[in-house]
């Protein structure tokens, strides 16, 4: 089978490759290199012989070269979290980017398009999450990645699709949570709040299972599906989780919340007007105040998922590599 990734470049998409490859498929990428990380992997990735289009899901002919020939097309490609842009750079990438995709892939006779779309189309403090849970985005990113959740929609009368709305992921390769584990290495880190807000995380590889069970199942649902790790964290169990696969200390120090919250305000009041990127703003303290825990009772259904990786060694494996990267140097 002949498999197109966009985003290839990136974390996620570069471990989805190399177990496509693994189990058989033709595997070719679309990507960028547009951070260092990236490049990293585009480098490794050449190494190892795949075939990559450098380019952008926003233009058309570069979309239609990649997806030429392919039988299943994973779209990972999105703009997230990129500081200093404008709603209208997040609008052009993840919204318009997937309706090139979408039309360039029905054009090319593609049989399945997985869309990878995210738990950030939930508000800020939604709890338990169900199937059925209306999504209600509060930033710029959830808004166009639920717009393009519903250009899916469209599509699936004359192409078959299937939508994983992906949670936080982690695992080697990932470095979101890199600067958690050098904090709590160097003793730098402490709690903010109470600590028992909850995260739903996925390990890479029960996520890369659930996105190739999507592109082969019969008659997927029309629905996104919510793929949950192997278990419900607090903050604290992760720093303290994290801690103990690593032999570090764990956290003691706790500091309130209201004041970092209302510090972080004032930081994006102040600093984004004068096109300064503030230290603290209430993305970064969103760690300590979303909670999430997700059900993913139509992921079971649908296509069989169940995680099998706990945190705990999940952690482990993230932190050892990190050592091999000498990243927590």
């Amino acid at each position: 089978m002949q498999v197109l990734i966009t985003g290839g470049t990136g974390f996620i998409g570069s471990r989805l490759a190399a177990a496509c490859r693994e189990g058989g498929d033709q595997v070719r990428l679309l990507g960028q290199a547009n951070t260092d990380a990236e490049r990293q992997n585009l480098e490794q990735l050449k190494s190892q012989g795949y075939q990559i289009v450098l380019g952008s899901v926003t233009n058309a002919d570069e979309v239609r070269r990649a997806v030429a020939g392919c039988d299943v097309v994973y779209h990972l490609a999105a703009a997230q979290h990129e500081a200093g842009k404008p709603d209208e750079h997040f609008r052009h990438v993840n919204v318009d980017g997937t309706r090139t995709m979408l039309q360039q892939s029905l054009e090319a006779g593609v049989k399945r398009f997985v869309h990878g779309s995210t738990i950030g189309v939930y508000d800020a403090e939604h709890g338990t999450v169900s199937d059925d849970t209306a999504a209600v985005p509060d930033n710029i990113y959830g808004v166009t990645k639920l717009e393009a959740e519903g250009l899916v929609r469209s599509y699936m009368d004359k192409l078959s699709c299937a939508m994983i709305r992906i949670s936080e992921t982690y695992g080697p390769g990932d470095r979101r949570l890199l600067k958690l584990y050098k904090g709590i290495k160097k003793g730098k880190y402490f709690h903010i709040g109470r600590g028992d807000n909850l995260h739903h995380p996925v390990y890479i590889d029960d996520l890369v299972s659930a996105l190739r069970k999507a592109a082969v199942v019969d008659n997927p649902p029309r629905e996104p599906m919510v793929v949950p790790g192997y278990e419900v964290v607090t903050s604290r169990q992760m720093a303290d989780t994290i801690a103990d696969s690593m032999g570090y200390k764990r956290p003691k120090l706790t500091v309130p919340l209201g004041p970092l919250w209302l510090m972080a305000v004032l930081m994006e009041t102040t600093m984004r007007p004068l096109g300064m990127n503030p230290p603290l703003h209430r993305r970064r303290m969103h760690f300590f105040t979303k909670s999430f825990h997700f059900k993913g009772d139509l992921a079971r259904k649908a296509l069989g998922y169940e995680a099998t990786v706990s945190f705990a060694d999940g952690a482990k494996r993230t932190g050892a590599w990190y050592e091999q990267q000498h990243l927590l140097d």
